[in-house]
């Protein structure tokens, strides 16, 4: 029997919408494309949020994956009255909190961070850096989720204290007081760590 491709025709997904609103009607009536698309447009940045919160770490494959499934189960309940990646960023935010309060304050384990290092002329350097983050991360670790999330925000995330306050859903005052309390507690270890230090500014 002859197939499709033999006789000139295939079968072409409907385009995405390019419009927001557009796309988050079509993923809610159950297209496939759109969600693709959804998850395509906003993985990355998911990612890099749910890493810089946690440092890292195995699980931050799945928590980008639990905040996927979160926006799609609560897609019906998106308003509109903030943008779609806002609406995004604020599920990812509150899994890797919620993560981070549950798991308690462990340290980062050294085997995680830099597997893929094979590059012999730069193994000091990267070596160096390793130490860093790993030290970095476990000083974060024992802060409160509530400090560290809002400092992981502001000073490794980039993001302006007025967006990590709607991100942690509180007011821009207490979000500056979190970040001082984690900023001041991260310089009392690095006094005393000169490679802490370096990371810590």
């Amino acid at each position: 029997m002859a197939s499709l491709d033999d006789v000139g025709l295939s079968i072409v997904e409907r385009p995405t919408p390019e419009d927001e609103a557009e796309l988050v009607a079509a993923c809610l009536q159950g297209d496939l494309a759109a969600q693709r698309a959804l998850f395509r447009r906003e993985f990355a940045r998911v990612n890099a949020t749910i890493y810089r919160i946690l440092g890292p770490s195995r699980e931050v494959d799945d928590l980008v994956q639990e905040t996927f499934i979160a926006v799609f189960r609560g897609l019906a309940k998106f308003r509109g009255e903030a943008r779609l990646a806002t609406w995004i960023d604020r599920i990812a935010v509150r899994i890797a909190f919620d993560h981070v309060r549950t798991r308690g304050r462990t340290p980062v384990p050294l085997g995680v961070i830099g597997e893929d290092i094979t590059d012999a002329t730069t193994l000091d350097a990267q070596a160096h850096a390793r130490d860093g983050l790993r030290r970095l991360y476990s000083a974060l670790a024992q802060l409160t989720p509530e400090a560290r999330t809002a400092f992981a925000l502001y000073a490794i995330d980039g993001r302006s204290i007025a967006d990590v306050s709607k991100l942690i859903n509180t007011s821009i005052v207490t979000a500056k007081l979190r970040i001082w309390r984690a900023r001041r507690e991260l310089m009392k270890r690095a006094a005393e760590d000169p490679v802490l230090k370096e990371f810590v500014k």
